[in-house]
């Protein structure tokens, strides 16, 4: 399975970045997996931020696929449990869906374009947090669903 995560903004503490890369590497005997990330918008102007939004959609689209499934993460999104959200990524692949896309936003959400295309809205919380803390939390939770979807131990 091909696991694609596009992001708007940059990791910029370095533990993060640890972190994430601990995560991809656990990743790769599960997943092909990838990180796209968009340059955002600089907010000069709060009016402007549906703008905003719509340029970094426009970053966004040419990097979905058309015969992808696209998971965006949003705060009015569907909330799994890691075991449905396990389910979830294997039903996928049992319906022959090979490319998965998820989508993070930048710190003014997504686009209603970029939304509109999503075939699952996500939300992990309804607690806000940063666009970089929510990357490695998907990507813990990726890892942690092909751990039980193979059957093997994960800490609880």
């Amino acid at each position: 399975m091909n696991i694609k995560i596009i992001a708007v903004g940059k990791i910029k503490e370095q533990y993060l970045k640890d972190a994430i890369k601990e995560y991809e590497k656990r990743l790769s005997p599960f997943c092909s997996l990838s990180i796209v990330e968009i340059q955002p918008e600089q907010i000069i102007d709060e009016s402007m931020i549906l703008k905003y939004k719509s340029i970094e959609a426009e970053r966004i689209l040419p990097l979905i696929k058309h015969n992808s499934f696209v998971i965006t993460l949003e705060i009015n999104g569907k909330m799994f449990s890691s075991e449905d959200f396990a389910s979830k990524i294997k039903q996928l692949s049992y319906e022959g869906i090979n490319d998965i896309i998820f989508i993070i936003g930048g710190a003014n959400g997504l686009d209603s374009k970029i939304s509109e295309l999503s075939n699952l809205k996500l939300s992990f919380s309804k607690m806000t947090f940063t666009h970089q803390m929510i990357r490695l939390i998907l990507i813990e939770q990726i890892y942690r669903a092909f751990k039980i979807i193979n059957n093997e131990p994960y800490h609880r």
